[in-house]
Parts: structure tokens; C-alpha cells; sequence
């Protein structure tokens, strides 16, 4: 085997330090139909621009949904802020700040769970099957009812107003982290397996949950308790143009960072050794890769709430559409969590319009099915 241009596609396997492909044999190489190379990332990259085109859709539909009726006309015009007072505050008040925090929640949830079951190996790994994310909550619970982060609003909704945002997110991630630290030393025990992970990580979930149940239960505040319990159910609409630019900030900067790793991602796939022998060095690149997943997940759930399966849901469906080459499939994930994040706020909105129900529970009847799924393509595999 040999390093050779990259002429042709499906015949080579990504096992490379950036711009190498290693080539498996000649023979398969002219068993592959004579598909070239610029033609594979070429419909990579139209699925990228089709995928991106129907986010845009349905951003512009999410926008448009919702009890006040507005124009095509009167949308656009609000967006550029030359519209009335009406559209302007509609538009521009409560539902564009509900549309990009989706994306931008969305695109990190995504991610996180793209680079998680990249680094343990587990396609059912997401910050919400590992735990993760109640962890989160759970810390999140601990600053608003010990530390007193949280103060409640009196508009008959019973929402939660964070005072203190910084510390929501500190104990938030670290919780996290805590749970994150779990999961990679039962990954180095050779007596578990992928699938042990996935019930160590329900394990975990079901003690934060534990947690977050005995600290309400002691709380002396009952109206602050309900309260908290209405954050925990993801909500977009909860989130400030401030903690859309914090959320905003952490995910640019992960994505920038998963980016730049996309070939120690790629090498991980053909297993440790070949990583290593390629100059991996897997220790510090899964110890970044779950830290930085962790933080992105902590900081949206600390703002918007617990939104569930998104980080399962999107990499799979992702990864039967455009492969498993993270070049392409870290962007795409991106992109299609944002898509599925913001049809499913859209769908708990007008499904029971005028009331609004919580994200959270959208996705996770989304993600319920794909997760039985894999399941048992998983077991009839074996």
C-alpha cells in the first residue's frame, strides 16, 4: 500500500494526518466503477448546500408560525427592521431570537454527539444517553435553588429568570464534566463494552436525576421549585440575545476546533492501533473532544433547558446521507441538528396553538424511535 493522488473514491479509507489518503489496493480502486474524486466531494457538497438551503426554509417557516398572522411582506420588513411596531416586535422581540437560538443549540447538540460517538466508538453515544445533559440540569438546579441564580417571574407562566448566567453555566459544567470524567475511565476498562458505556451512561443520568429530585424536594420554596421544574423542559423562547451570544461564542469556537481535529477523527475510525501508528495521540484528542462536547452541552442546557436526542438523532441520520468522512459529516451534523431543532420547536408551537409545548419533548419523541432502532440493529448485528 502506498500514497498516491487522490483519482479515485470509495476505493480509499481516510486513516491519514491532514491531506494523505491511504489507498487499500489497485484492484479496489478499479473495482469502483471509475467514480473520481472531485465527483465523490462534489455531491458531498451538494448535499452540504441542499442540507443548508433547507435550513433556511425552515428557519423562514419557524419564523412565520405563530398566533399573530403576518404578511410575507410584513416579515421581511420586520427582519430589516423597517417594519411597524406590530411586526417589528413579533418578529424581531420573540420569534428571531427563538429561531437563532435553534440553530445555534441545534448546531452544538449535534456536534457534541457527532465527536462523542466518534471518540468512544458508540453510535448510540449523545450528551443525552451518557448522561451528560442531566448532569447539567443538575448542576443548573443547584445554582438556582442553593445559590439563589434563579428568581421567579410573576406573568402566570411560571418561568424562571436567571439572574446570574455565569454561575448556572460553572456548576452546570462542571457537573458535566464530573459525568464526562465517568464515561472515559469506564472506556478505558477493557471490560466494557460499547454497549456497557451506554448503560453506564443511563446509570449516571438516572443518579443526576435522583439529585435534581432531592434538592427540589428539600427546597423551601414551593412556587420556586414549580418554576425550575418548567426550566428544566427544554424552551427556545427562554433564551436572551446575551445567552444567544454566549451559546453562539462556545459553539463557533468548538466547531472550529472539531474542524481542525477532522483527520485525528477520521484516523480513530480504523481503530487505536493504526490511529497511533499514524501519530495520534488518542489520549489528548478524546480528552479535548468530550471536554469541549461537555462544555457546549452544559452552556445550552444551563439557558434553553434539557433538549433530548438531538446529539443521537442527527449524526445517524447524517451519516447515512453524506458517510462517515468527518470532513463532511462534522458540517452536515451541524446543519442537520439546526434542521430538526427548528422543526421541532416549530411543530410545538402551532401543533397545540395557542399553547406552546416544551421542545424537549418533541425531539425526544423523535428520538425515541431512532434509539430503539439502533438497538436492535445493533443486537441483530452481532
Amino acid at each position: 500500500m502506498a500514497y498516491e493522488d487522490p483519482q479515485t473514491v470509495k476505493g480509499f479509507h481516510y486513516l491519514t494526518q491532514p491531506k494523505e489518503v491511504l489507498f487499500l489496493s489497485k484492484t479496489q480502486v478499479a473495482y469502483e466503477k471509475g467514480i473520481t474524486y472531485k465527483s465523490f466531494v462534489g455531491r458531498k457538497r451538494l448535499l452540504l448546500l441542499l442540507l443548508f438551503i433547507a435550513v433556511v426554509v425552515a428557519a423562514f417557516i419557524s419564523i412565520n408560525a405563530g398566533a399573530s398572522s403576518l404578511s410575507i411582506g410584513q416579515i421581511l420588513k420586520a427582519l430589516f427592521g423597517v417594519g411597524d411596531s406590530k411586526a417589528n416586535m413579533v418578529i424581531r422581540g420573540i420569534r428571531l431570537p427563538r429561531v437563532v437560538a435553534g440553530l445555534v443549540a441545534g448546531v452544538g447538540l449535534a456536534v457534541s454527539g457527532c465527536i462523542m460517538q466518534n471518540n468512544l466508538r458508540n453510535p448510540l453515544a449523545a450528551p443525552s444517553t451518557l448522561g451528560i445533559a442531566n448532569a447539567a440540569a443538575f448542576g443548573a438546579n443547584v445554582a438556582i435553588i442553593l445559590f439563589g441564580a434563579g428568581s421567579v417571574l410573576s406573568t402566570g407562566v411560571g418561568e424562571v429568570a436567571i439572574s446570574n448566567p455565569y454561575i448556572v453555566t460553572i456548576t452546570a459544567l462542571f457537573f458535566s464534566l464530573i459525568a464526562t470524567a465517568v464515561i472515559l475511565s469506564l472506556s478505558k476498562l477493557r471490560r466494557f463494552s460499547p454497549e456497557s458505556i451506554i448503560l453506564a451512561g443511563i446509570a449516571i443520568s438516572s443518579l443526576f436525576s435522583a439529585g435534581t429530585m432531592i434538592i427540589q424536594y428539600f427546597a423551601e420554596d414551593t412556587t420556586k421549585v414549580a418554576a425550575v421544574i418548567f426550566w428544566t423542559f427544554g424552551e427556545l423562547g427562554r433564551a436572551s440575545w446575551n445567552e444567544i451570544l454566549i451559546m453562539g461564542v462556545c459553539v463557533v469556537a468548538a466547531l472550529i476546533y472539531f474542524t481542525a481535529r477532522r483527520w485525528d477523527y477520521n484516523a480513530l475510525d480504523g481503530g487505536e492501533e493504526t490511529a497511533k501508528s499514524l501519530g495520534v495521540n488518542i489520549e489528548r484528542v478524546r480528552l479535548g473532544g468530550m471536554f469541549v462536547s461537555s462544555v457546549i452541552t452544559a452552556v445550552c442546557v444551563s439557558f434553553l433547558g434539557i433538549i433530548g436526542f438531538i446529539g443521537l438523532v442527527a449524526p445517524q441520520m447524517t451519516k447515512r446521507i453524506i458517510g462517515n468522512d468527518k470532513r463532511f459529516l462534522i458540517p452536515a451534523s451541524a446543519i442537520m441538528g439546526a434542521l430538526i431543532l427548528l422543526l421541532s420547536d416549530t411543530l410545538a408551537r402551532v401543533l397545540l396553538s395557542p399553547q406552546t409545548l416544551p421542545v424537549g419533548a418533541v425531539t425526544s419523541f423523535l428520538g425515541a424511535p431512532v434509539f430503539l432502532y439502533l438497538l436492535i440493529k445493533g443486537d441483530s448485528s452481532r
